[in-house]
């Protein structure tokens, strides 16, 4: 399995995570038997740090797609070069670092790292679109 590949994977593990760390802060504000329940009553607004937690998930989803179809494309034509393989660590470890500074409020800081992780993105598709 090609480097891009492996990062595309990991990717999708943190994605997973990142929809698991909304969910238990959710189910901690709002308490198991709404969860469990039909969910139809009004709630409270969610806590910041909830909240954080539900824009970096949707961030991340935003360009999620992207990044899948660029990587497959990437291996289906043959396109696995040193700019393929940076692009996707780039993304990749921008992606996580984003949660946690998203999470914490970090806000300057989170915004650089998102870039980074959006070039990334950009050096696999410039890959993909030059071959």
């Amino acid at each position: 399995m090609t480097t891009e590949l492996t990062l595309l994977a990991w990717t999708l593990v943190l994605a997973f995570v990142q929809i698991l760390l909304f969910d238990f802060a959710r189910t901690g504000q709002y308490g198991l038997k709404w969860n469990t329940g039909a969910r139809d009553e009004k709630m409270p607004p969610l806590k910041p740090e909830a909240e954080r937690l539900k824009r970096a998930q949707d961030n991340l989803f935003e360009t999620l797609p992207l990044f899948i179809g660029f990587v497959l494309i990437a291996h289906a034509a043959g396109v696995h070069t040193s700019t393929t393989v940076l692009g996707a660590q780039l993304y990749f470890w921008g992606r996580v670092l984003y949660v946690p500074l998203y999470a914490f409020g970090v806000k300057q800081i989170r915004s650089l790292v998102w870039m980074v992780a959006t070039l990334g993105l950009a050096m696999i598709a410039f890959a993909v679109l030059t071959a």
